[in-house]
């Protein structure tokens, strides 16, 4: 497991040396925050440092860091890379300027913040792709945690029904009230579940595909022992999926993603000064790298080196090898999802106080970034229509068509076998597809304030290309050869890099 815990090291050095440089780039100052100056007792709350970062976290993990680390390791090792690199140079980076930048715009939402420094026309579009990303987020983050808690006790529908009466309330009330007060005891679930896992990991301290191993782990399964190459279903799915750029819309939440440039601006309304950002959101991301670095060793266990074998039953594991053995069966990874992993390694694992405790954090994840969600949703609804959010009939006005569209939504997904599915996809793509916008605008605020704008500019080029290809290749597969993508690549990034250069030229003449 040396990757696993050589990346561990570099993610907490990130924090301490990267995070400081990019700190000190932001230079953060002892001015009012909004938390005070706009208190208004419902989203503008002053709360603790530590009750802020356990929101934060919650807020932006969900179930991103890890039903994706599980399934990007089902490219290799090379999840490792994109975790430590995406999270320390582009994740906490672009959650880092989205709360400092809300902060010194009164707490302003995602739309309000790009439309400042990328236009009013590119605010109009925000507006309209972060709501429906909201929506998809809210709808699906219903689903996930219902299908676990549905396995368990009760049934699947009871879960969807309850899940969605309570992201109403949470919505409706002030922050403190309910996500202040819960919240920190369910990220301390999600903590305890990734650090036993960890140590489990490191008792058992399996012979792991490592970086090195990239491109070879064919002959790496041979070597090892490990499962049959054929059996375990990676090269098909890598054909099928190329490793770039779908290994980047995979794992989103636990290296980069969009879905938090919505979440950073809820707590930039309840810090109480901006020294307190780089802890609160670089820290926060950080913190996710971690669970995103563990799962992806989990998955990597569980799937390379055997260990689904050691969490089924003797039946389970004869009925797989049975309906492979037919030729048209399902291959490994196929026959055990996400959902599937969690609740197998959980249980195996940590018995029945530690899986209980191990599923909640999953569970909770997912149901805190959707009422979240929900919440972002509103406040940007309300910015938009210029509503004070204290009056509570204001809340009423923009909560009740948002959850009936919500509502809406959810139905055709129960009532559509691939329902699921198809939104996870969207989501996906949209998700990766916000960070493009929020990071761009990053840069224009770093140019303008004549700050060294190369800390979100590489990054904000690297998510155009990766967001631009995976829209040619991947949905609509346009017949377009995977020899192809690196052309289709460094010709987005020119595009991107000679906007920039003209933007900047411009920019200058007027001054």
């Amino acid at each position: 497991m040396i990757s696993l815990l050589v990346s561990l090291v570099a993610l907490v050095l990130g924090y301490m040396l990267y995070g400081v440089v990019v700190e000190r780039i932001a230079r953060p100052t002892d001015a009012v925050t909004p938390a005070v100056r706009l208190a208004d007792g419902v989203d503008y709350v002053a709360m603790p440092t530590w009750r802020v970062f356990m929101i934060q976290f919650l807020n932006i993990a969900g179930t991103g860091p890890i039903f994706g680390a599980i399934m990007g390791i089902w490219f290799g090792p090379a999840a490792y890379l994109w975790i430590v690199l995406g999270c320390i140079f582009a994740g906490a980076v672009h959650d880092f300027f989205c709360g400092i930048l809300s902060m010194r715009h009164d707490g302003a939402g995602l739309p309000v913040i790009v439309g400042n420094y990328l236009g009013k026309n590119v605010q109009r579009l925000m507006l309209a792709f972060s709501l429906l990303l909201l929506l998809i987020v809210g709808v699906v983050f219903v689903y996930s945690p219902a299908i676990i808690l549905g396995g368990m006790w009760g049934d699947k529908l009871t879960w969807v029904m309850v899940i969605f009466i309570y992201y109403i309330i949470a919505t409706l009330l002030p922050i403190d009230k309910l996500i202040g007060k819960v919240y920190p005891l369910f990220a301390v679930s999600l903590l305890f579940m990734a650090l036993a896992l960890m140590v489990v990991l490191v008792v058992k301290m399996p012979a792991l595909p490592e970086v090195w191993h990239m491109g070879g782990m064919e002959q790496w399964l041979s070597a090892n022992g490990g499962e049959n190459y054929q059996m375990l279903g990676v090269g098909a799915f890598v054909q099928k999926n190329p490793l770039f750029p779908c290994l980047f819309i995979t794992i989103a939440c636990g290296a980069i993603s969009g879905f938090h440039a919505t979440q950073s601006p809820l707590m930039a309304r309840c810090l109480m000064s901006e020294r307190q950002a780089r802890p609160i959101f670089y820290g926060a991301m950080i913190t996710e790298g971690v669970v995103a670095l563990i799962w992806a060793a989990v998955s990597s266990y569980f799937f390379y080196y055997g260990g689904w074998r050691e969490v089924v039953s003797p039946e389970t594991v004869d009925a797989f090898v049975s309906q492979f053995g037919t030729g048209e069966g399902k291959t490994l990874i196929q026959y055990f999802s996400a959902p599937d992993v969690v609740k197998l390694v959980s249980t195996g694992w940590l018995g029945v106080v530690g899986g209980l405790l191990a599923i909640l954090g999953v569970v909770a994840a997912p149901i805190t970034s959707g009422d979240t969600a929900f919440r972002s949703a509103r406040l940007i609804i309300a910015d938009f229509l210029h509503l004070n959010q204290k009056d509570k009939r204001n809340r009423l006005f923009v909560a009740v068509p948002m959850f009936a569209a919500a509502f809406l939504l959810l139905l055709w997904q129960v009532n559509n076998p691939d329902g699921f599915n198809a939104l996870w996809q969207y989501f996906g793509w949209s998700n990766q597809s916000i960070t493009v916008f929020t990071l761009w605008a990053m840069t224009v605020y770093l140019v303008r304030n004549k700050r060294n704008y190369l800390v979100t500019l590489v990054p904000a080029v690297f998510m155009t290309v990766v967001c631009s290809v995976a829209f040619v290749v991947s949905p609509l597969m346009l017949g377009l050869n995977e020899g192809l993508i690196p052309w289709v690549s460094a010709g987005v990034a020119m595009v991107a890099l000679t906007w920039f250069c003209v933007w900047m030229r411009r920019s200058s003449t007027k001054a």
